[in-house]
């Protein structure tokens, strides 16, 4: 048996883990099998750049963050566009049976799942991991990396508490998070801020204000803002998509929380300062469930193949892992519940979401 591994999209922590979940249940599984590691993600697969991994490639890195085999952006939009004459589908295909895969293993977030079904339609034998910080796959509670980036931005949130007191300010925090609040609303929560703001819920610049300028009547005075860096105001809510990208290519290069921050100033008087969590919240080591995720993630996807189920996503249902076919989540996100139970008991404990509650 030969199958393929790649890592495709922004990295994360548990890449290896899954990885290793993988390779050491078919190295115990099978009797003669070969891994054939595609190195930057779906570049590996077009260009024929891979590596004949064994059993010592897995060793080691359970708790080792970023993957062992590169990754890079391939944008699905872009996948079956011809470029110069290459067409990236056909290269990627003619690969896969020039090696005489049996399966190819696909760890992606929404745009490489997407590439991952379109390759399953193709006729390829693919198996997809849910791999992403944001935790906005469609189909499954949870994808590996987002413990982790929690922890970050939960420990970044709370240093920044510590300066903000120290000096009577009010910090706008980015948080990651482009589309979906996931990692910016359970950080904001587990850090205690006093103000959390997501792409699900376009704010008022004027509900934040009553929200520094009642903390300073109640003698405290400083005030965390953590905000998704997709964090939209009610106005630009009201916008178009063209005039919203219009907008955004308008800030030059800062984000958002230099908008909120700016727009903040016209309403108090407390001294505004603005930081970002960064691409931190992607590196390091993963934590201890992201590392027991992942290899139950990893073991489940061995098991798919040896099943013969390929076109499926590894899923975790009720702490169940499952799969779902790659079908059903290609082009889909899971956007934050803002009538589920996170946000309105947080509104009701006295979070603002830049509302009025």
């Amino acid at each position: 048996m030969r199958v393929g591994m790649l890592t495709s999209g922004g990295d994360c922590q548990a890449l290896n883990a899954t990885m290793r979940g993988i390779a050491l249940t078919l190295y115990k599984q099978v009797k003669d099998i070969e891994i054939i590691g595609f190195k930057y993600g779906y570049k590996g697969l077009m260009y024929e750049d891979y590596v004949e991994m064994t059993p010592d490639d897995f060793k080691d890195i359970l708790n080792k963050g970023g993957t062992i085999l590169g990754t890079s952006r391939c944008p699905f939009k872009k996948m079956r566009v011809i470029e110069d004459g290459f067409d990236k589908v056909e290269a990627m295909k003619k690969t896969y049976k020039k090696l005489k895969l049996d399966c190819l293993f696909v760890l992606g977030g929404n745009g490489s799942l997407k590439s991952a079904n379109m390759l399953a339609e193709e006729g390829c034998n693919v198996i997809g991991l849910p791999k992403t910080i944001d935790n906005d796959t469609w189909g499954t509670d949870y994808t590996f990396g987002y413990q982790s980036a929690i922890n970050i931005a939960t420990n970044y949130l709370d240093q920044i508490q510590t300066t903000a007191q120290s000096h009577n300010r009010v910090f706008v925090v980015e948080i990651m998070g482009h589309k979906v609040g996931h990692i910016c609303l359970s950080a904001g929560i587990a850090a205690g801020v006093d103000v959390i703001l997501l792409p699900e819920i376009p704010y008022d610049i004027k509900q934040i204000a009553k929200v520094v300028k009642k903390n300073v009547k109640n003698g405290k005075n400083y005030t965390v803002i953590a905000c998704a860096e997709g964090a939209i105001s009610k106005d630009e809510a009201k916008l178009s998509k063209k005039q919203y990208k219009l907008k955004i290519a308008a800030r030059e290069g800062h984000s958002v929380i230099v908008d909120v921050a700016n727009e903040l100033a016209h309403y108090v008087d407390s001294e505004i300062r603005v930081s970002a969590a960064g691409h931190a919240q992607r590196g390091g080591e993963p934590c201890p469930y992201d590392r027991l995720m992942a290899t139950r993630f990893g073991m489940m996807a061995a098991e798919l193949l040896l099943e013969g189920k390929f076109g499926e996503l590894v899923v975790l249902k009720e702490n169940v892992v499952t799969s779902i076919p790659l079908s059903e989540t290609a082009g889909k996100l899971k956007y934050v519940d803002v009538d589920g139970e996170m946000v309105q008991n947080a509104m009701r404990m006295g979070i603002s979401f830049g509302v009025k509650n």
